[in-house]
């Protein structure tokens, strides 16, 4: 009898447990079109086996969170803005083909100015910008890894002991930067931007005067080529490339190892603006974390299918003079992005 009235009693507790965070869950959605469906999946789950009920919580708490986040895709308008994007990834897609450039000196101007015509909250928009380009980052840097492995440019070793210090720099910076206001990270961004304009404009080349360092010196360069990338959301390759060439590294072994390393660079900076955004106020819906998903989507969708046109047009175009314009493009960019924060 006594082991019957505990066991009663505890079911009874377990049950009240139950029904409480059940009760808590239910007063978050029971505006959401979607719960009734959902409610239905817990009808079912509910006659399970005492066991399995958390499991059946924990499983309920997922659906009904995706089905939230599918009430607000349903039944959210598409903005004319959206329209923008495809462009963008056409752009983007284009010159990172044709020229061997991550994006992100397009993408962030264009979406910092983009967002702040769209009316999202000012003192987010540098930061959405930058964390949408890096994710966006992470398909092109995948594609262009791949071709340069199979023409076998890519330094694996080097990309092996160079990698723990881009990825501690990459993820420690996006902390720096959601930390700071949009105004002097959009100014870091317009002046690195210019950097590399003049690097392009002038053919800049460093002297192979060294030979690649230790493994504790890669780590070092990483940690610092990463750090500057997540400032920028820039794939590394305007600092990896000219360091790897300063050690006297062939050029197309340089590219091709810049490339398989713009991969951990992005993917850490991405979940990096992920974290760092997670619980920012003020941010648009379906935003996630600092990354803006219908320009990412978009973004990266159009793209992946430019990218080969322009590594085709390649070797039929003055890539030479091209790479002039487009520094050019990089400082007017840069211009438009500070002009729509500060010219308001």
């Amino acid at each position: 009898m006594r082991l019957r009235a505990g066991a009663a009693q505890a079911a009874s507790t377990g049950r009240e447990k139950h029904n409480t965070a059940k009760a808590r869950i239910g007063l978050i959605y029971e505006n959401d079109s979607h719960y009734t469906s959902a409610k239905l999946l817990w009808t079912q789950l509910r006659s399970a086996p005492h066991g399995l009920r958390d499991t059946a919580l924990t499983l309920e708490c997922c659906v009904l969170h995706a089905a939230s986040m599918l009430t607000v895709l349903l039944n959210m308008t598409p903005d004319l803005w959206w329209i923008s994007y495809p462009l963008l990834g056409a752009a983007v897609g284009f010159f990172a083909g044709l020229l061997g450039v991550g994006g992100g000196g397009i993408m962030v101007p264009v979406l910092a100015s983009l967002f702040a015509a769209q009316g999202f909250a000012p003192d987010k928009l540098v930061h959405m910008a930058l964390g949408t380009s890096m994710a966006a980052i992470v398909m092109t840097s995948l594609s262009s890894m791949r071709s340069h492995h199979r023409h076998g440019a890519v330094l694996w070793p080097v990309v092996k002991r160079i990698t723990p210090g881009i990825l501690v720099g990459t993820f420690a910076a996006t902390f720096i930067a959601s930390r700071m206001d949009s105004a002097p990270l959009a100014i870091f961004f317009a002046c690195f931007m210019t950097y590399v304009a003049i690097q392009m404009l002038l053919n800049v080349k460093p002297k192979a005067s060294r030979e690649l360092p230790g493994t504790v010196g890669l780590s070092l360069a990483g940690l610092g080529i990463g750090g500057v990338s997540a400032l920028v959301a820039i794939g590394g390759g305007s600092l990896t490339v000219p360091f790897l060439s300063w050690c006297n590294v062939k050029i197309h072994n340089a590219i091709g190892t810049s490339a398989a390393v713009g991969l951990p660079i992005a993917v850490a900076g991405t979940v990096g603006y992920i974290i760092n955004g997670w619980h920012a106020q003020g941010t648009p819906p379906l935003t996630f974390g600092f990354i803006y998903l219908p320009a990412l989507v978009l973004i990266t969708g159009v793209s992946t299918i430019t990218a080969p046109w322009g590594a085709r047009l390649a070797h039929r175009l003055p890539v030479a003079a091209l790479k002039k314009v487009f520094a050019g493009v990089l400082v007017l960019l840069s211009a438009k992005m500070l002009h729509a924060l500060f010219g308001a």
